[in-house]
C-alpha cells in the first residue's frame, strides 16, 4: 500500500500535479482542477487540526469503512459527499493563484509526511500515524486520477 511516509510517493504526488493543468477536465465530478488542489490542501489542514470538518462518523465508519479505504487496493468510490467545510463552492479554499495553491499543495503533502500528531478523521475518526498517511497518498491519488494524471 502506497504511503506518503515514502519519498517516491510524494515525489510520484507531486510529479502527476506537475502534469495537471487548470483546464484539465475531471473524469466524475464537479470540481474543477484549481478546486481540487484546493480541496486537498483543505483536507491536509483537517487532519493536523487547522481546519475544522464536522463529523460524521458513525461505528461503520470508524470500522468497516476505514479498513476498506486504508487496507485494501480498491478504487475509492467516486461521488462520496464531502464534508460541507471543505467542499467547493461551499466551505472550502476558493482557487487563488494556481501556481501558488499548488505550491501550497505540494508543501502540505511534505510538512504532512513529517507530522507525529494529527486531529481526529471527521469519518474514520482516529487515526495512527500509519493509517494517516496511508489515507493522504490514497486521497491524493484518487483526485489526480479524476483529473487523469
Amino acid at each position: 500500500m502506497s504511503t506518503l511516509a515514502d519519498p517516491k510517493a510524494r515525489t510520484s504526488c507531486s510529479d502527476r500535479l506537475s502534469r495537471l493543468d487548470p483546464n484539465t477536465r475531471p473524469k466524475w465530478g464537479r470540481m474543477t482542477a484549481h478546486q481540487m488542489v484546493c480541496h486537498l490542501d483543505d483536507s491536509f489542514l483537517v487532519a493536523t487540526g487547522d481546519k475544522y470538518a464536522s463529523p460524521a462518523s458513525n461505528f461503520l465508519t470508524k470500522t468497516v469503512t476505514k479498513w476498506v479505504a486504508l487496507r485494501t487496493a480498491f478504487p475509492w468510490p467516486h461521488g462520496v459527499k464531502t464534508r460541507p467545510e471543505i467542499e467547493q463552492g461551499s466551505g472550502g479554499t476558493a482557487p487563488s493563484d494556481w501556481e501558488r495553491d499548488c505550491a501550497r499543495l505540494r508543501q502540505s503533502i511534505l510538512d504532512f509526511a513529517a507530522r507525529t500528531t494529527f486531529a481526529a478523521h471527521p469519518i474514520f475518526g482516529e487515526m495512527s500515524q500509519r493509517d494517516w498517511l496511508v489515507w493522504g497518498y490514497r486521497h491524493v491519488d484518487h483526485h489526480l486520477r479524476q483529473f487523469g494524471v
